[in-house]
């Protein structure tokens, strides 16, 4: 692989502050029932599954997975909906009530703050700001191309007697109360098509949530990082410590992994094959972009995002007073290979650290010389 260099402008454009996004509040068909008239979406990479033409994506670019943001007041929800790809909450702020399944399948689960939780697909889905503040919550979705949403047959009726229906192309048509426009419009799913739906136990959907807590952190996770810790959470991220395990293995399209900058530290300079995306949950950090001599450094305050090219050497370093908490969302269901600059590779070894033919850390000592360099990736 080529490397790939981002002069100053090219890096610019790629980051995402929070006073960049904006909200859209006519997305959905929900958007003028009572109790949702509040609620915003935001889509930052990708469309997501906006119903609206007036929605603004800061990103289109593809990276195999969509990232964008719902925010909403305290006692505002989100109706009933299903998704065909991964959706994946990670809470930002505010305490939410998550809720699945409809009839004798539905269910309810809760989360905070740093909390994570993936929704299977071909299900209903809805949540609710039950908090005292305005909350927000980051989103992921699979593939570039969501397919839409499936809205529950009473959101449809409700909507309809606000004069808001569904084109058969998933687009938000506007007319009046109970009249619908002349347009074809989407068939709400029968009651037999809702009975064969899957149902997820409480247990089961508790297997798919990550509490803030209970994050399983490595600080051998990275070979060039100092005062870098790393969590995994979904599928085959960037961790180099065998011990580590995903706890939500099954295939989403993307990776996932926490990552905990105290002050001073960093991931060290690093390359990936796949485009990677950091969100910043907390704090403020520094992404320092291309190989020395050609330094482009962006910063990045609390609820950024920044999309990251493949074949881009990068570090990302904490900046300001407080630790920084982000989260790394990578392309594929693959395990990802990081290359390492050769610097960096002797660094370890004077440490006595070296990576083994399957890629994970060891102790340079214990390796023949036959197994030295084996697991290095090379670009």
């Amino acid at each position: 692989m080529n490397e790939v260099v981002l002069d100053r402008a090219a890096a610019q454009a790629r980051a995402i502050a929070r006073e960049d996004m904006v909200a859209c509040r006519l997305a959905f068909i929900d958007c003028k029932l009572p109790g949702s008239d509040l609620k915003e979406n935001y889509s930052m990479i990708g469309p997501g599954v906006t119903q609206s033409e007036e929605q603004v994506v800061n990103l289109r670019e593809p990276h195999g997975f969509n990232i964008g943001a719902a925010a909403m007041p305290a006692g505002v929800t989100n109706n009933l909906h299903l998704h065909f790809s991964a959706e994946v909450f990670f809470i930002h702020s505010g305490q939410w009530t998550f809720r699945w399944g409809s009839g004798e399948g539905a269910g309810e689960l809760r989360g905070g703050p740093g909390d994570v939780l993936s929704i299977p697909t071909w299900i209903f889905r809805g949540f609710s700001n039950d908090g005292d503040g305005h909350g927000w919550i980051f989103t992921a979705l699979g593939g570039d191309d969501t397919g839409g949403i499936i809205w529950h047959p009473d959101v449809l009726a409700a909507a309809a007697t606000h004069g808001l229906f569904l084109g058969r192309d998933n687009t938000l048509l506007h007319g009046a109360a109970g009249q619908p426009p002349e347009a074809g419009l989407i068939e709400p799913l029968s009651p037999a098509d809702m009975a064969a739906l899957p149902r997820y136990t409480p247990a089961q959907m508790r297997r798919r949530a990550l509490a803030a807590q209970d994050r399983d952190w490595s600080a051998r996770a990275l070979l060039g990082a100092r005062g870098c810790e790393l969590a995994p959470v979904i599928g085959h991220g960037i961790s180099e410590d065998r011990a580590q395990a995903a706890p939500l293995a099954n295939p989403h399209g993307f990776s996932v992994d926490w990552l905990r900058l105290a002050p001073g530290g960093t991931t060290g300079r690093l390359r990936l094959r796949e485009k990677q995306v950091f969100i910043v949950m907390r704090g403020e950090a520094e992404l320092v972009l291309n190989g020395p001599g050609r330094e482009v450094v962006v910063p990045l305050r609390e609820q950024a995002i920044y999309s990251v090219p493949s074949g881009v050497w990068r570090e990302l370093r904490q900046a300001g007073e407080q630790p920084a908490a982000v989260i790394s969302v990578c392309a594929g269901d693959q395990r990802k290979r990081i290359e390492w600059p050769t610097a960096t590779l002797a660094e370890a070894g004077r440490h006595d650290l070296a990576l083994d033919p399957d890629g994970y850390l060891a102790r340079r000592g214990l390796l023949p010389e036959t197994a030295l360099g084996v697991g290095e990736a090379r670009f």
